[in-house]
């Protein structure tokens, strides 16, 4: 593969600390999450993984909906990223709940999403690693 473009971000201290981009457009306070023992402050790497998913499975929704000549431009994704042990270490699972606009079709929609999902790069990368639900809201 030849990138078109390179992300570069930087971790410090972990689940505890900060994450910024070589750019200075991203820059934040990372924390883990109550649930997981901490106290919640802060943004945590789901949360981020979470928003990246969901910008680009719209994006690649809108990219096949385009091709087919239906508009899903007012489509939302919304994605659910969760986190729990798996065996010795911790696992992800995805649900990615797309709410389509009410002039697409139920039959349209859910063929135009199992689309987006074989070209986004997120769904892509996690094919055969995690499991990841589609859901037509």
């Amino acid at each position: 593969m030849d990138a078109l473009y390179t992300a570069v971000a930087t971790a410090t201290h972990g689940r505890e600390g900060r994450a910024f981009t070589n750019d200075g457009r991203l820059d934040l306070e990372l924390g883990i999450p109550k649930e997981m023992g901490g106290n919640g402050q802060g943004t945590n790497p789901e949360q981020l993984f979470a928003a990246g998913y969901s910008a680009c499975f719209a994006s690649a929704l809108g990219r096949v909906g385009r091709q087919a000549k239906v508009d899903v431009s007012e489509a939302a994704v919304t994605a659910e990223v969760g986190i729990g042990k798996q065996g010795e270490g911790f696992g992800l699972a995805v649900t990615l709940r797309v709410e389509l606009p009410d002039s697409v079709d139920a039959e349209t929609g859910r063929k135009l999403i199992e689309q987006a999902h074989q070209v986004c790069p997120y769904s892509n990368a996690t094919r055969g690693n995690i499991p990841v639900e589609l859901v037509v809201e």
